[in-house]
């Protein structure tokens, strides 16, 4: 590892990070905006050299201090170009050739990666994956992705789109994740968890039963998952009952890659690590019955190690060139 600064850029669905650090993994200072309260991708891109600005005059680090930029980024992405092409949580973001826009503002090496792929590798070198061969990362948070490390390295796949387990369909129809009913991404994802929510208390309201924490059908059209961990965290049954399905279907999932891919350990950030109490076990229960007795007993499932700071980790590891 080198010495200097690293700008680390996370972009996610909801929210965009820009945060200043180093080759240890620590984070000087760190801004957070919405990523959906700007107007398109050219307005956040903006937003983010103003604030890597605002940041390096805040601290007084000059741009010549800055050694690279790491960007991570749902995909589909062009790695080797640079570009993001078409990520479903970012709509209007097509062919954006963010790499070369913020090496010309920067004048410094910049480099993307797929979020997941990034939290993968942050995750093994400086988190619950650490001494680990081979591990998989979820995401579990807007979308579902995974990121792969087999035999001590990353795996992207042929053209960057290994690990989009949230396409996997893994019922003939339920809340729809990743432009598929029924996926992955549906039934484990911030969306999912709040179409599963509105599927479970409409009904309830229509049959007359009292459901505390969304007490209308006009509330339950816009619940969201935050709201249903949070009624979990209060004893709630019927947001325990709904995080327990999404849990059964995680582990529906994860048999699947244990018996495939035979890792070490699987660590889930976002979600599942707020709310493991009620997912996990759920998950575990699935898992002993679907996936190879042999592969289960050798794969530990963890909540992510770097806890909330795992973006901001991520983005650093790509702009150390970690892979």
């Amino acid at each position: 590892m080198g010495n200097g600064y690293l700008l680390g850029i996370d972009i996610g669905g909801t929210k965009c990070a820009v945060l200043l650090g180093d080759y240890r993994g620590s984070i000087y200072k760190r801004y957070a905006f919405s990523t959906r309260a700007q107007g398109g991708p050219y307005d956040v891109i903006d937003k983010i050299v103003e604030t890597a600005n605002l940041i390096m005059n805040e601290l007084s680090v000059g741009v010549e201090s800055v050694c690279s930029i790491g960007i991570s980024c749902g995909g589909p992405l062009d790695i080797k170009k640079g570009i993001i092409l078409s990520p479903p949580n970012l709509p209007g973001w097509d062919e954006i050739p963010i790499v070369n826009i913020l090496k010309d503002k920067f004048q410094t090496d910049v480099f993307i990666e797929n979020d997941a792929n990034a939290c993968a590798i942050a995750e093994w070198k400086f988190g619950a994956g650490q001494g680990c061969n081979n591990m998989i990362f979820l995401t579990f948070g807007t979308g579902l992705g995974a990121g792969l490390i087999l035999d001590g390295r990353l795996y992207r796949g042929t053209n960057d789109m290994a690990g989009e387990v949230g396409h996997i369909r893994l019922a003939s129809d339920g809340p729809v994740g990743y432009g598929k009913a029924g996926s992955f991404e549906g039934f484990c994802s911030g969306g999912g968890i709040a179409l599963l929510a509105r599927d479970e208390i409409i009904p309830r309201l229509k049959r007359g039963e009292s459901v505390t924490f969304c007490p209308t059908e006009e509330k339950a059209h816009s619940i969201t998952a935050m709201d249903v961990g949070l009624a979990a965290s209060k004893g709630d049954p019927v947001a325990i009952h709904i995080l327990e399905t999404s849990g059964r279907y995680l582990g529906m999932g994860l048999s699947i890659l244990v018996d495939i891919l035979n890792p070490e350990r699987i660590i889930i950030g976002g979600i599942f690590a707020r709310c493991r109490e009620y997912i996990q076990p759920a998950a575990e229960e699935i898992l002993r019955k679907e996936a190879l007795p042999s592969s289960y007993h050798k794969c530990e499932i963890l909540p992510a190690g770097l806890g909330e700071k795992i973006g901001d980790i991520a983005s650093l590891c790509v702009a150390m060139g970690i892979t």
